[in-house]
């Protein structure tokens, strides 16, 4: 009997999969769930299982695009373990036949019938003649049987020796021009390569520039004093950590401070939809996670519920399992705002692009100490520009202005973020 194995349907939005690699060769014995292949869809790369056990054949080959449905391999499940060899055929040893044994004719070195031991060697006296006038016998052609060099093959060969080519008459001279100055030739590497796009770039690719093309993108900025924030870390995050088992970052202050302020201007925290404006009583917010394969956005849910250790330890989370490449769709489902982490590559200022179908996004960049004027006085602060940029279709100026402002409110007093106020 044989099974056939399809690209499973992993998803309304996803009709076309890339082969990303083969796990098993053909003519392999495989059990039953056994790992055959990955697949790369435009959100998340997954394995696809063996559905029987017997012996794959593939259909495909890696870097091929598929659609769902389509046919990757087929399993015999009448073969057995032990009715295969290494190189997939049939033993037979368990009914008493022996192979025959293979036999390999010998090869057969030819030579040309003309050719022997004499041929291009010369006589005693052909030889005497050849030394005492630098003669070889490659200047020489024998007329001897089977090619043998005769003395009078040299004799003639003095006689009449080959002319010599005539050389080409000689160039005219051409009158020395004035020098030219050239540029210095460097010797390097001029190697070059191409390779496939993963399906996962050009989905990035696609909605980037569609974000580009179908919204009216524009962008705020601001920037925050983090000076509180640093000292309530350097106060609490061992405590922190002793207590919860995990770090206390940047994000979890700024996911917090955003899913407050979004919950005050829903404008922001909603989709368009053709005519329509999706409004949500919830703040899912997507992070910008760097991954072999490129950036992917997975998505914490329910922001506005969560605390400090809880955002902390989704953030850990998603970042583990984009690393790992095992993000699952639902990771990448939704959101209704995201944050960009720029800062951690040393980025000072950015203008992130809006992640569709969301209205906005936040970018956050690197902190630096800075010259500020505070009460009068020139004093030395950690400082981080931030950037909103945002749909102008649905949110209007003065609403992403007082957005960001609020933001950096709570930044900058972190005690309004746990009183709520």
């Amino acid at each position: 009997m044989t099974v056939e194995i399809k690209v499973p349907n992993i998803g309304e939005s996803v009709t076309e999969v890339t082969v990303a690699k083969l796990l098993v060769d053909n003519g392999t014995y495989v059990t039953l769930d056994q790992p055959l292949c990955e697949l790369e869809s435009d959100k998340a790369t997954f394995e696809v299982p063996a559905e029987a056990a017997g012996i794959v054949q593939f259909v495909v080959e890696e870097e091929q695009d598929l659609n769902v449905g389509d046919v990757l391999c087929t399993i015999d499940t009448s073969a057995t373990p032990q009715g295969v060899t290494s190189n997939g055929a049939s033993q037979k040893a368990s009914n008493g036949a022996t192979a025959a044994p293979v036999v390999q004719e010998a090869a057969v070195v030819t030579t040309s019938e003309n050719t022997t031991y004499a041929t291009g060697h010369p006589s005693p006296a052909a030889a005497k003649l050849m030394a005492e006038h630098n003669i070889t016998a490659n200047q020489l052609k024998g007329t001897g049987v089977d090619g043998r060099i005769l003395k009078a093959d040299v004799e003639n060969f003095i006689a009449n020796p080959p002319q010599p080519k005539t050389a080409p008459p000689p160039a005219p001279k051409v009158e020395a021009s004035k020098p030219t100055i050239e540029a210095p030739t460097v010797v390097g590497n001029r190697n070059s390569r191409r390779e496939k796009m993963s399906r996962i770039r050009k989905t990035i690719s696609k909605r980037l520039v569609g974000a580009k093309n179908n919204t009216a993108m524009l962008t705020t900025f601001n920037e925050v004093d983090l000076t509180e924030i640093m000292a309530l870390r350097k106060q609490y995050k061992e405590l922190f950590k002793e207590k919860h088992g995990i770090g206390l970052g940047f994000m979890s202050f700024f996911s917090k401070a955003c899913a407050m302020a979004l919950m005050e201007f829903p404008a922001v925290n909603a989709y368009i939809d053709g005519d329509h404006i999706e409004y949500h009583d919830f703040v899912d917010i997507s992070i910008a996670v760097s991954t072999p394969k490129g950036l992917v956005v997975p998505v914490m849910r329910n922001v506005e519920q969560m605390d400090l250790k809880t955002i902390e330890q989704s953030v850990k989370t998603l970042a583990l399992k984009g690393r790992d490449n095992k993000l699952t769709m639902e990771d990448m489902t939704g959101g209704t705002f995201t944050i960009s982490n720029g800062g951690v590559f040393g980025s000072l200022q950015s203008t992130p692009i809006i992640n569709p179908p969301q209205s906005a996004i936040l970018g956050m960049h690197k902190i630096q100490q800075r010259p500020m004027a505070i009460n009068g006085e020139v004093k030395i602060r950690p400082m981080m520009y931030l950037a909103l940029s945002y749909d102008h279709r649905i949110i209007d100026g003065k609403e992403a202005v007082t957005f960001l402002v609020r933001v950096k409110e709570l930044l900058e007093e972190p005690m309004k973020l746990f009183l709520s106020i």
